[in-house]
């Protein structure tokens, strides 16, 4: 039941009006004066506030600047007398939800305050689902990257800037940060487009981006749509740019600087409003000096650069995104989930997974589907998983002291991360959150390798 506050000095009114939402399924409440609807505010929290415009103590423009900067989310209608119309229309655009002018009809009044309170919950479902994108459904992990990474991409999000270049090795999760970048944006509730430059056919990547009539080259049957138009309003991922070839690289340039595109055979140009996020694993700048990607168009998509962490560089996370998997393939499979042993998952944090959060999702759903229900131990890894990796009495004191010219390669690999923490130990002063900021991992991995390590 939602609750509206009345916030006007005329008794009469309110009590009537008071007597009619109350009939209608709404808890009214009601101030008589500027000050006493600004505390009654901050009391009760209504869902929509009804606002005179002329109050006996406070205007009421003065009272929706406040209420604006207390709780700039609580939609306010204004209430205005005949010849105050103008005024109310102000009010509006200084932030008020809408406005009514006395008298005005009952059925009027429901009206306006159910539109206002569904586009109050239509804003709350957004947000959420934005959040959720950041949350455990997109962008997991709570390394120092991660969380640099989480607040650039809502930085970006919000911003008017409508080209974005995701840069990060291959199976990073490029797609996962345009997608969270989508649902923060004012785009959410457009369209996001995915597009995999490399996976097309060469003669067919500019009917597919900008459509084409038919009949504009063999076998154009039918009209196509391209995917710029589909994505109008919202999102358009291309990902690995760096496949774009040359000869469209001039056109995509052109539609980047007015959002203007012309589909094959068609004489008529057409415009559209589309964020561009773009995302390569290659050195763009080398491409350019190389001269197999346009100076020009690199420039273009470069205005705001995010650069994807690799899974080695995220410590704790990797075990955080490896539970994750355990849950999701097991659900997808209809099994109990595998569980990590504590050698496995001293192995996955030595590991450097050259194919990033890519490789780990795969790994995690063959032993899924091989091992359901399982405790994986190492033996159940891939071989290139355990080459090299210490066997449990390995790891000693003893061992550790061998010169890294004559010691096992598990040795040479402990002496070397001692060597690491000693030295992010000394950077920090002993002070061992600052190391782990350092070292990029976590407090709690941080404390497990001291312990480890004998430090």
């Amino acid at each position: 039941m939602s609750a509206v506050l009345i916030i006007d000095d005329e008794a009469a009114l309110v009590r009537s009006l008071s007597f009619a939402l109350k009939e209608a399924g709404y808890t009214p409440h009601s101030a008589h004066n500027g000050v006493e609807g600004l505390e009654a505010t901050a009391r009760i929290a209504p869902d929509v506030v009804l606002l005179d415009l002329r109050l006996p103590d406070l205007s009421g423009m003065e009272v929706l600047e406040r209420l604006r900067e207390r709780q700039p989310d609580l939609p306010v209608i204004m209430i205005s007398a005949h010849g105050d119309t103008r005024a109310a229309v102000q009010a509006v655009k200084l932030g008020a939800a809408d406005y009514l002018s006395k008298p005005f009809e009952l059925d009027d009044l429901f009206h306006v305050i159910e539109t206002v309170l569904d586009k109050k919950r239509m804003r709350s479902e957004l947000s959420f689902h934005r959040e959720a994108a950041l949350g455990s459904g997109s962008l997991i992990g709570d390394s120092p990257a991660m969380r640099e990474l989480g607040q650039i991409v809502r930085r970006v999000a919000t911003s008017s800037s409508a080209r974005v270049l995701l840069l990060g090795e291959s199976g990073t999760g490029k797609a996962l940060v345009a997608r969270a970048i989508h649902a923060c944006s004012q785009r959410a509730d457009g369209p996001f487009i995915e597009v995999n430059c490399a996976s097309l056919p060469e003669q067919l990547i500019e009917a597919e981006l900008f459509g084409a009539e038919k009949g504009a080259y063999t076998g154009a049957h039918q009209k196509r749509t391209g995917l710029v138009t589909l994505a109008g309003n919202g999102t358009l991922f291309l990902d690995e740019i760096g496949e774009l070839p040359l000869a469209l690289q001039a056109k995509f340039l052109h539609f980047l600087e007015d959002g203007s595109y012309r589909p094959i055979g068609s004489g008529r140009a057409l415009n559209t409003d589309v964020r561009v996020v773009a995302a390569t694993n290659r050195d763009l700048a080398e491409e350019v000096s190389r001269g197999r990607f346009r100076e020009d168009l690199y420039y273009r998509l470069n205005v705001i650069q995010l650069r994807i962490p690799p899974l080695r560089d995220r410590g704790d996370d990797i075990i955080e995104l490896a539970t994750h998997f355990c849950q999701r393939y097991a659900r997808e499979e209809g099994s109990t989930p595998i569980r990590l042993s504590d050698e496995v998952r001293e192995i996955f944090l030595r590991y450097p997974w050259p194919g990033n959060v890519r490789e780990l999702k795969n790994t995690i759903e063959r032993l899924t589907i091989l091992t359901p229900g399982r405790s994986i131990v190492p033996a159940d890894l891939p071989k290139e998983m355990t080459v090299g990796t210490a066997s449990p009495d390995a790891d000693t004191p003893a061992e550790r002291e061998k010169p890294a010219s004559v010691g096992p390669i598990t040795g040479q690999l402990a002496q070397a991360e001692r060597q690491f923490v000693e030295a992010a130990l000394s950077e920090a002063g002993g002070q061992k959150g600052r190391a782990a900021d350092i070292l990029g991992i976590s407090r709690h991995a941080l404390k497990r390798r001291l312990q480890r390590l004998g430090l």
